[in-house]
């Protein structure tokens, strides 16, 4: 072995496959060894070129600075660290070992090297020196190879957000072809057959609608849909735990009636019936951890309580139960017992987050196949003139983050702008009182600085001064209005970036 290697801890219950019946390394019960050190699951063990685990780097790893990532942030820097060691051991040095002008030197030839093929963005950059920081100021490695504090150390080319937009209408194409299987005409398709097209499209439509995240949306629980609806208004209301958001704080997050009556007609339907698939198979009673939820709490604090297989009692505030830990979470059914996760596979069993991600890939190929020639679909995508790209709409989960909060400060603008009737002294006190759209939409997108909107966000369409846009509609009735919202996004569609309109999408297949 020539290179460094990493392996992942795995979850409780899926050491079985990577076990043998002989002892691994000379340890008889691996999973208890690894427990015992301090290892948690998720968290990765580096292999020197020898063979043999890294001690350093398993300090670090069971260090405080990286046990309180999120699983997703140890992933990424994990993969990160990798690269790097392997450089560094070409040239002879261990990672205690760098210098700054060895990290100049990794840094030229993963960024701007011509003889690298796999030269990677300003972004990805910036994310690996900020892993490679947190390693050398653990270390102590003195002076600093890298900082990503210091403006020469950041990449210029860095993009803060990779910003995805799709206009309504557009989403409602991307849903029909993508995820309804539909044809160009908007019918289905000959021998489409989808057991998850409910769950599918009720997932994106939640999103839409209340712009959360994927691990927010994803990894809500049945009794977590909103249920209060707001007075005189076409939204509902519910609570996001803290532990599913990026803040650690938890949330009022809202979403459409609309939205939640398609969420309700999946668990009547299709999830429902993958529970009953899964209870006659016996899923449920060969899974390694079960926990029965015997009492939900209400009020500002809601508590759950619970019992596992072996009687053992145990309660959690429902704000700091983390995605992973709800997935062991039971509800007593007519049946049996019952996942409390909201969304499920066609096994019955609790749909994961980034599983999602694949959804919205076989969404994007479907698009692909039914509004690009024969010739165009064999070129991958990043290979592709924007012109290409341009006629089939891709979204990813976060997409429905960035079209809602566009569409909010749209949607805001308009009712200061035109129906409120507000003067520009008027606005100013309004904003004293309540918030301008920018702190709105802040708020619903659960940010901790309105500059953080405005930065990965909106920045793109700032300059297109949109309350001069919305004050150009000035009539009353409201199939009027939908008509005139549908008209200023396929405008900013044509003169703004990274906007996918329909109108665009049509006109360049037509």
């Amino acid at each position: 072995m020539s290179e460094w290697h990493v392996v992942w801890v795995p979850d409780p219950g899926q050491w079985r496959g990577t076990l043998s019946a002989e002892s691994v390394l000379g340890v008889q019960n691996l999973p208890e060894a690894v427990a015992r050190i301090g290892l948690l699951p998720g968290d990765p063990v580096y292999v020197r070129p020898g063979g043999m685990v890294d001690g350093d780097f398993l300090n670090f790893v069971r260090s405080e600075v990286f046990r309180n990532l999120e699983r997703e942030t140890k992933r990424n820097y994990g993969t990160d660290y990798r690269p790097l060691l392997n450089f560094l051991s070409s040239r002879g040095l261990s990672w205690w070992q760098a210098t700054p002008q060895e990290l100049a030197d990794y840094r030229h030839w993963r960024c701007d090297a011509p003889e690298n093929p796999g030269r990677i963005s300003g972004t990805k950059w910036d994310r690996e020196a900020a892993a490679f920081t947190k390693l050398f100021k653990w270390g102590k490695v003195h002076p600093l190879p890298v900082d990503i504090s210091r403006r020469e150390h950041q990449a210029a080319d860095s993009v803060s957000a990779r910003v995805s937009w799709l206009t309504p209408r557009t989403w409602g194409l991307w849903s029909d072809i993508g995820l309804r299987g539909h044809t160009l005409v908007r019918v289905a398709a000959p021998g489409w057959e989808s057991r998850t097209e409910l769950r599918n499209t009720a997932f994106v439509q939640l999103l839409l609608s209340s712009g959360l995240r994927r691990q927010e949306g994803g990894g809500l629980l049945l009794f977590e849909l909103p249920t209060q609806r707001l007075r005189h208004g076409r939204y509902m209301h519910g609570r996001l735990a803290g532990a599913l958001t990026r803040s650690k704080n938890s949330r009022t997050f809202y979403a459409s009636v609309d939205a939640v009556g398609q969420v309700e007609a999946y668990i009547q339907s299709e999830r429902a019936w993958a529970i009953q698939r899964a209870q006659k198979a016996g899923r449920y009673e060969r899974l390694p951890v079960m926990r029965l939820v015997t009492k939900v709490t209400h009020g500002l604090k809601p508590k759950l309580e619970w019992v596992d297989r072996d009687g053992v009692v145990g309660s959690q505030s429902l704000s700091r139960l983390k995605w992973r830990e709800r997935q062991w979470l039971f509800l007593e059914g007519p049946d049996g017992p019952e996942p409390a996760w909201l969304w499920l596979t066609e096994e019955g069993l609790p749909m994961l987050p980034d599983r999602w991600n694949g959804v919205f890939r076989m969404a994007n190929l479907r698009c692909e196949k039914v509004l690009l020639a024969e010739e165009e679909q064999r070129i991958t995508r990043d290979l592709r003139l924007a012109e290409v790209q341009s006629k089939s709409p891709y979204a990813t989960p976060h997409s429905a983050r960035h079209s809602f909060a566009l569409f909010m400060l749209i949607l805001l603008n308009d009712l200061f702008e035109k129906r409120y009737g507000l003067t520009g002294k008027d606005r100013r006190d309004f904003a004293l009182l309540f918030g301008d759209p920018w702190w709105l939409v802040k708020t619903l997108l659960g940010h901790a600085d309105v500059e953080t909107t405005k930065r990965h966000y909106l920045a793109p369409v700032a300059h297109l001064q949109l309350e001069s846009i919305l004050a150009a509609a000035d009539t009353a009735d409201e199939s009027q209005d939908i008509e005139n919202m549908d008209g200023m996004f396929a405008r900013l569609a044509r003169e703004t970036a990274g906007i996918q309109d329909i109108d665009t999408l049509l006109g360049a297949t037509s």
